[in-house]
């Protein structure tokens, strides 16, 4: 029975008439009961509370100055509302919340909380700090060598850069100015050395933290995390204070990726999905397993929606190998240039007289393959094939100017056009009466032929030279040095004709 019932049933004894014996037979037996309750319940009420305690409790009444918390034990303990304020100057708790705080004083009527030791105060705070083990509060005065300068409960104090922060100080200035919460490790010289550290506290309150984030973390958890540091093979992300996880470069991007800096950059805020927990070895702490691709909806998934055979896009060619080069048409959608559909100019040899990996180029879809997740693609239909008018621009029996492109024992090659190229056979030089000089020709020079026939299946066009006793068309790209010994008689003759007349 505790004291509350105890007092409840005396009062409900004295409510009901009783016999002189019945009252003194109650009267013995519960005066007795009533003061060991009485006793047990005044003493221990902070015996088992130390100054420097931590205890968890759960706000049960808010007052405009003072917030009380049940602990568990027989009273209440109180924390000055003020300290319990954020950053912005707000009180941002409610009655129900779990608060974590440390014992700054016990007695027999009270029990005091505090989040930190802070204010004015003398050396006698500051020992019972270090003594306890509570967090006092400071400002970051400036940096020095070697550390900061602390203003804590009206004293100078240093903390060393080692001891500010769990993880590397890359910008001493971005600690100054600021408050926050110390342990004191050193004491010394009435106050004149005084040692304080933060690391030490951040990695008890992260150590109780991750405890309680592994407890609930499971496979499939969609969580946000901030990037802290690129590796060739992938980016790892801070998920809480201490705890980070791995995302491999295969899972920052459907996109393919040469270096993880093409999808994200250290600070940046990515929201992951959890792959996979592996338990930790040697003592060592939990792999995360991470992946920001798979937050997203997988583009394969939609690629029937987004894009048809026959659509021209442009892409950025992210590979090449020797049968082709791989293009990247929409993010995380790539396709194959097959080196046969690189050009109708010319015949490709390698991939790379085309194209180049980081280079955009235009290409046509051919074909789309759901479900092998394959795309064709075709550079040369992109810009246009050259035979698509060939019977109009190059009518039978027409003569047109062109270059030598090769020569083969059967004939030439003589290119009309960037794409369109004929055959002159060797028969024809033959029977033109100009083989001599046709034979002086070499690649690059041009020639006048004419156009014998046109198979556009084949793409194939057969020429001819010019007609019989026409010899200007060819003499003209044959040389000066060449006319004189395949001229013809007439020819020679208009020629003195004409240099007579000159002279004249």
């Amino acid at each position: 029975m505790n004291l509350g019932k105890t007092i409840n049933y005396y009062f409900e004894k004295g409510n009901k008439p009783m016999s002189e014996d019945q009252f003194d037979e109650d009267e013995g037996s519960q005066e007795e009961s009533f003061a060991e309750l009485f006793e047990a319940y005044s003493s221990g009420m902070g015996d088992a509370l130390q100054v420097g305690d931590r205890v968890k409790g759960q706000i049960i009444a808010i007052e405009q100055a003072t917030v009380f918390l049940d602990i568990g034990g027989k009273v209440d303990a109180v924390v000055e509302r003020e300290g319990l304020l954020d950053e912005k100057g707000t009180f941002p708790y409610a009655v129900g919340d779990e608060l974590e705080l440390y014992v700054v004083a016990v007695d027999e009527s009270e029990i005091r909380l505090s989040r930190a030791i802070s204010g004015i105060g003398g050396l006698t705070l500051l020992k019972e700090a270090m003594a306890g083990q509570i967090p006092v509060e400071g400002k970051v005065i400036q940096a020095v060598k070697g550390g900061f300068q602390v203003e804590v409960i009206k004293h100078r104090a240093f903390c060393p850069i080692s001891q500010m922060d769990t993880r590397y100080v890359e910008n001493p200035k971005d600690y100054v100015g600021n408050v926050y919460l110390f342990l004191v490790k050193r004491l010394e010289d009435r106050g004149r050395n005084i040692v304080i550290s933060r690391r030490e506290l951040l990695a008890r309150e992260q150590q109780a933290a991750k405890a309680q984030f592994f407890e609930t973390l499971t496979a499939g958890q969609v969580l946000e995390g901030r990037v802290t540091k690129l590796m060739p093979y992938g980016a790892f992300v801070e998920l809480i204070p201490g705890v980070e996880g791995m995302v491999h470069i295969s899972e920052l991007s459907w996109s393919r990726l040469a270096k993880p800096e093409e999808a994200v950059r250290p600070g940046e805020t990515l929201k992951v999905k959890v792959l996979k927990i592996e338990d930790p070895k040697k003592g060592n702490d939990k792999r995360i397993a991470l992946s920001a691709k798979q937050v997203v909806a997988n583009p394969w998934e939609s690629v029937g929606d987004r894009l048809k055979s026959g659509q021209r896009v442009s892409g950025k060619v992210t590979r090449v190998a020797p049968f082709g080069a791989f293009v990247e048409i929409s993010p995380g959608i790539e396709g194959l240039v097959h080196i046969s559909e690189m050009s109708y100019v010319k015949r490709i040899h390698k991939p790379e007289e085309v194209v180049q990996p980081g280079e955009t180029v235009l290409v046509v879809i051919k074909e789309i393959d759901l479900t092998q997740k394959r795309i064709s693609l075709s550079l040369r239909d992109a810009e246009g094939d050259p035979w698509a008018m060939v019977a109009e621009k190059y009518p039978v029996g027409k003569a047109f100017d062109g270059v030598v492109e090769k020569r083969e024992p059967f004939g030439l090659f003589v290119s009309l056009e960037p794409g369109v190229t004929g055959l002159l056979p060797k028969s024809k030089i033959n029977e033109s009466g100009m083989a001599a000089g046709i034979d002086k020709l070499k690649p690059g020079q041009p020639i006048t032929v004419t156009i014998v026939a046109v198979d556009l299946i084949q793409r194939k066009i057969s020429l001819g030279t010019t007609a019989a006793g026409d010899t200007g068309n060819w003499r003209k790209f044959a040389g000066q040095d060449d006319t004189r010994s395949l001229g013809s008689l007439g020819e020679m003759l208009q020629k003195a004709i004409q240099k007579k007349d000159r002279t004249r």
